[in-house]
């Protein structure tokens, strides 16, 4: 994976722990991000990769008509995980991920969470 990608991953690794209460776990062998005790995004078992699944209850339809997405494994497909596995040469759109991680936190985080990430972004306007 080029420079480029891996730069990208490690910017997304930290938008994804950014959010209030968004903590790092490792099961499976893998880097997740948390919120609560549910993963709101799996980063995969290498930063060198730009490879990540993130819930996406309301765009998982445009996110899959993406070539480099696909419905997430382990049956997790079917509640609306999508995988990214982008490996392009062109710069990869990382406010479209963003906007997608963000999707994922407000669907999996306790919603005194996603409050608070709405309080903090109200006050930044």
């Amino acid at each position: 994976m080029g420079e480029q990608h891996t730069r990208a991953m490690a910017h997304l690794r930290r938008f994804a722990f950014g959010f209030p209460g968004a903590w790092e776990d490792h099961p499976w062998g893998e880097s997740v991000a948390k919120a609560g005790k549910k993963v709101f995004v799996f980063l995969g078992a290498s930063d060198a990769s730009l490879s990540f699944s993130v819930k996406l209850p309301d765009s998982s339809f445009q996110a899959l008509a993406f070539e480099w997405a696909e419905p997430t494994g382990y049956g997790l497909g079917n509640s609306g995980w999508v995988t990214i596995a982008y490996a392009g040469r062109k710069k990869p759109p990382l406010e479209l991920f963003e906007d997608w991680i963000d999707e994922s936190y407000r669907a999996v985080a306790p919603k005194k969470l996603v409050a608070e990430l709405d309080a903090i972004r109200a006050a930044q306007v």
